[in-house]
């Protein structure tokens, strides 16, 4: 694959989504159209519906009556499905996170490895950017985002760094925004530390776990029975919710049994109990799997 980047998982996330040829798809996270491309060869007289809100991707739309492109975010796929008519499919699959092309391009701001504006917004038309974040926001409130979303225990004093800085010299680039945290990044494990600073606000600046939210509480209802949830993650945070909405419908994993001790009323079970990673050789033919997993549901009827 050339353009955005090599499918993570490809073989797994397709096998997962047990295809029916005459059945209907949806890709949720376009990108490059591996995923896309690799349904299409399994679909016969079925449809398959693609999204992604990054404008960038139209240059990968694949020419074929049985495939449909919309530019738009996926919290939004119900509404948009219904809009083409169609009220239940039979697997969904998305692959979160950012891929390799986001990184590569310095104009987007996503990487602490090279010098460029800090924008980091997936979608070029939304408003606030990355710099607009760390230049506007409460110390108070930056401490609770890199906590949350970065898991960082030093999250406080990574605020306070931000706040003096930006009081001097506004962060406008992704080399400003790692000069402010200097005197905080350790000699060991700069890059691991970084990666999570910049993973907290992007996360913030594209609201991408409320995102996640809203397009897993819909697949229950867009999902015909027997149909399958394909989700492939790259961070903890992620991957938690899904694991807890697969097991309990619910993002805090608690499930409730009734006097006899029954479960029921779940929407999926999950079809493979542990979690599917990649392998080895996948991993060092390709470093962005490493971080990756993968969980597979089937609509309970």
């Amino acid at each position: 694959m050339t353009g955005y980047h090599t499918p993570v998982l490809l073989k797994e996330c397709i096998d997962g989504l047990k295809i029916d040829p005459d059945g209907i798809y949806v890709d949720l996270t376009f990108g490059s159209g591996g995923h896309s491309k690799e349904i299409l060869k399994k679909i016969k007289g079925g449809k398959l519906v693609a999204f992604d809100q990054d404008e960038q991707v139209k240059q990968n739309i694949i020419s074929d009556d049985r495939f449909v492109f919309v530019q738009g975010n996926f919290r939004f796929f119900k509404n948009f499905l219904l809009y083409l008519g169609i009220k239940k499919v039979h697997g969904i699959l998305a692959d979160l996170g950012v891929s390799s092309h986001h990184f590569d391009q310095t104009d987007r701001g996503f990487s602490y490895r090279s010098d460029g504006p800090l924008d980091m917004r997936m979608n070029s038309s939304s408003k606030q950017t990355a710099a607009q974040l760390v230049n506007t926001m409460t110390q108070e409130k930056l401490a609770n985002l890199f906590y949350h979303y970065g898991e960082l225990n030093n999250a406080r004093q990574i605020a306070s760094l931000i706040a003096k800085y930006r009081i001097e010299k506004p962060i406008e680039t992704t080399f400003d925004l790692c000069q402010s945290l200097a005197s905080a990044t350790p000699k060991n494990g700069e890059y691991k530390f970084l990666a999570k600073v910049f993973q907290a606000i992007r996360i913030e600046v594209n609201n991408e776990m409320e995102a996640l939210h809203e397009m897993l509480d819909q697949t229950p209802e867009m999902i015909y029975p027997e149909g399958r949830l394909v989700v492939l993650t790259y961070h903890s945070l992620e991957d938690r919710d899904v694991k807890n909405f697969i097991k309990a419908g619910n993002y805090s994993g608690k499930t409730e049994s009734d006097v006899f001790g029954q479960i029921s009323g779940l929407p999926f079970k999950a079809v493979n109990k542990k979690v599917i990673v990649p392998s080895d050789n996948e991993i060092n033919n390709n470093s962005r799997a490493r971080s990756a997993k993968l969980r597979i549901a089937e609509r309970n009827e």
